[in-house]
């Protein structure tokens, strides 16, 4: 297990699916976790659960003033911060000439511009801690299109290249940033996808996912890469985006 003793972290979208997974496998790990949601109960309910000293904080990050708090207020409780993991995101499953203007936007502001205001607003902390790092919450429908998921596969498509330059800007300060690419992951997303791609899929969806990449993914299979992306084990590793898709972006046929 990779070391994460003492470290200091906010995870957003944290309250529910893979973002308390990850919140759970970095407490498993030492660390204390600020769990940052617009799910206030859902956020405070997952702190007290998680225990080691876990804070709890009602947060959107279509907020700069909401995520500029949560940074603060992480940072107070800890004395510090060591790790930020943008997880905190959305996905709208429509054709393209069935979304709007305010859909899209919306998918762009919380998945893309979230992670950019966290990442804005956790610098001057994570610099003072030294040898810091961030994990972006990037998607396999970064890396390649598919139907239904244009603002969405843009959208993390944007959070690979982000991660990236941010990596290059943030290396002198010793803030190593990496972003993780999971595949069908058994959440709530997963279950709202299934209906809209079925409609399209020439086989039923599970039958899809067991083709594509053996089976779901589980909240867990994530945690364990983002657990050792935050570590030390990860010194040497930064601008990069991990897959973890059982090999589903490998698979060509």
């Amino acid at each position: 297990m990779n070391d994460l003793a003492g470290r200091r972290a906010i995870v957003s979208g944290a309250a529910r699916g893979i973002g308390r997974a990850i919140a759970a496998r970095l407490v498993a790990g030492g660390a204390r976790v600020a769990i940052a949601d617009v799910d206030a109960d859902g956020a405070a309910t997952a702190a007290a659960e998680l225990g080691n000293g876990c804070l709890g904080i009602a947060c959107d990050v279509r907020s700069m003033a909401d995520v500029t708090a949560a940074v603060a207020a992480a940072t107070d409780t800890f004395g510090g911060l060591d790790l930020l993991v943008n997880n905190a995101g959305i996905e709208i499953a429509k054709p393209v000439v069935d979304l709007t203007d305010t859909e899209f936007t919306r998918i762009l502001d919380i998945n893309v511009v979230g992670t950019f205001r966290f990442t804005k607003a956790a610098v001057p902390a994570l610099a003072a801690a030294g040898g810091a790092a961030i994990v972006n919450m990037a998607s396999v429908a970064g890396t390649a299109g598919g139907p239904l998921l244009s603002s969405y596969c843009a959208s993390k498509g944007a959070v690979i290249r982000f991660t990236e330059s941010a990596a290059i800007e943030l290396r002198p300060a010793g803030i190593r940033v990496n972003a993780v690419c999971p595949g069908i992951v058994a959440t709530e997303m997963a279950d709202r996808l299934a209906g809209p791609i079925e409609a399209i899929a020439p086989i039923p969806f599970d039958e899809l996912i067991a083709l594509k990449q053996g089976r779901f993914g589980t909240p867990t299979d994530v945690a364990e890469t983002v657990a050792f992306l935050a570590s030390d084990d990860a010194h040497f590793i930064t601008g990069s985006h991990y897959m973890v898709d059982g090999g589903l972006t490998a698979n060509l046929f």
